[in-house]
């Protein structure tokens, strides 16, 4: 399976949009972003995780990032309520599920094959700061290494953006809404721009908080990684 395969081209997923897909397991449910490859698969997905349900016990060969966008993910390393930032590194094994439900952004086979540091961050304990050269912008580091920097942002109504990244950059609406290339961006929108595309955006009235990945796609893979 291949979607939004092509790491050359921008691409946009307005997921609000999409209807739910059911995975292999009963009770969780997903909305695909990127793809390449099929269960075992570079992905980026938003999954949804009915009350109760859960998946069998698994390894992460390529590693898992996600957000936890409501309700609380669990596992057997603890509870992640909505704000949770997680990084289960390559190797790294769990039994992921929901007792009352809740809904992930999630990212597979996209760490550092040498990656063993697990991370987890609560973001809403984070105090936002100003971006110096980006007037409007507030923003804080959920983590950063030699491949890429994770961080969410906050953008004050009406702020035009104009930022030029270093290996590309992936934009998932949180809240709000903001204008790029001709489309209105609003909460479960999706936006990857290619290495060396500049980002030219502007804030809804409302503002908008997004979840930003920076300079990964210097590392895209170009195919499925091996079961």
């Amino acid at each position: 399976m291949q979607i939004n395969a092509d790491f050359s081209r921008r691409a946009v997923v307005h997921a609000a949009d999409l209807e739910w897909v059911a995975s292999p397991m009963a009770g969780v449910e997903r909305k695909m972003l990127d793809r390449i490859g099929d269960e075992v698969a570079r992905a980026t997905s938003i999954v949804r995780y009915a009350s109760a349900s859960h998946f069998a016990p698994h390894t992460h060969g390529g590693g898992e990032e996600f957000l936890v966008l409501d309700g609380v993910f669990q596992d057997e390393h603890g509870d992640f309520p909505a704000g949770s930032y997680v990084r289960n590194p390559p190797q790294s094994r769990h039994t992921p599920g929901s007792a009352d439900g809740c809904t992930i952004l999630v990212k597979l086979w996209q760490f550092d094959a040498l990656d063993r540091t697990p991370v987890t961050v609560d973001s809403r304990a984070l105090d936002l700061s100003a971006v110096v050269d980006r007037p409007g912008v507030l923003a804080a580091e959920l983590f950063s290494d030699a491949r890429e920097t994770v961080r969410l942002e906050r953008w004050a109504p009406g702020t035009r953006i104009a930022h030029a990244p270093v290996g590309g950059l992936e934009l998932f609406c949180l809240d709000g809404s903001f204008e790029e290339g001709g489309e209105t961006f609003r909460p479960q929108s999706w936006l990857r721009l290619p290495v060396d595309a500049a980002l030219e955006a502007v804030a809804g009235p409302e503002g908008c908080r997004l979840w930003v990945k920076e300079g990964h796609l210097r590392f895209a893979e170009a195919a499925p990684p091996a079961a």
